[in-house]
């Protein structure tokens, strides 16, 4: 079953690629022709997956998800948030976005923070959500080579490496995206057998 993943982000599609099930073809946005950024001007998670899925099956008439991802801190009332791939301008660049993060925790004890995923999934024009959680802290210094966005700084709770610090196949085990894919191949699996 072809299924579009709306982003033109290879470490997603990467990341992803390695979780899902060999019988569904995953191809991005690239590859479907569609070479735009797709707005995200939802004030969550959850608006900005589904405007975005919204925005390919429109265009293609193709089973689509699209997801959106925020790191949400409790010290900075859960900032970045909806804005975590824009925190720091509309460059979009993870350095500044962590440089900004780390000089706004500088003087808090509190350093909890957790990842959440949104999925939008829509298959034969029904949508449904998914969502993965993983929580943690942010570390003072950026530490690990591995991973994307503010993987060099997060650390997940129970584990004494960042995100950045880990095998992708750790990551892939434990992390909010891999999470809420297991949701969306649950579900895909149990809509194959209708």
């Amino acid at each position: 079953m072809k299924i579009i993943f709306a982003t033109n982000n290879l470490h997603k599609i990467n990341e992803i690629n390695n979780i899902i099930d060999s019988k569904y073809r995953l191809t991005g946005l690239s590859e479907s022709g569609i070479f735009e950024d797709i707005p995200e001007n939802e004030d969550t998670l959850e608006g900005n997956a589904l405007a975005k899925a919204r925005y390919v099956y429109k265009l293609t008439g193709t089973n689509v998800f699209a997801d959106d991802t925020g790191l949400e801190v409790e010290a900075l009332n859960n900032e970045p948030g909806v804005f975590s791939a824009r925190y720091a301008g509309d460059q979009k660049s993870s350095s500044d976005n962590i440089d900004k993060l780390l000089y706004k925790l500088k003087a808090k004890e509190n350093r909890k923070a957790r990842f959440r995923t949104i999925i939008a999934l829509i298959i034969e024009g029904n949508e449904y959500l998914f969502e993965g959680e993983v929580k943690g802290e942010i570390i003072e210094e950026r530490k690990g080579e591995k991973g994307f966005g503010y993987d060099p700084v997060f650390k997940p709770s129970g584990y004494n490496k960042t995100f950045a610090q880990m095998d992708i196949d750790k990551k892939n085990q434990i992390s909010h995206r891999a999470r809420a894919v297991k949701k969306l191949i649950e579900f895909l699996n149990s809509f194959d057998k209708q």
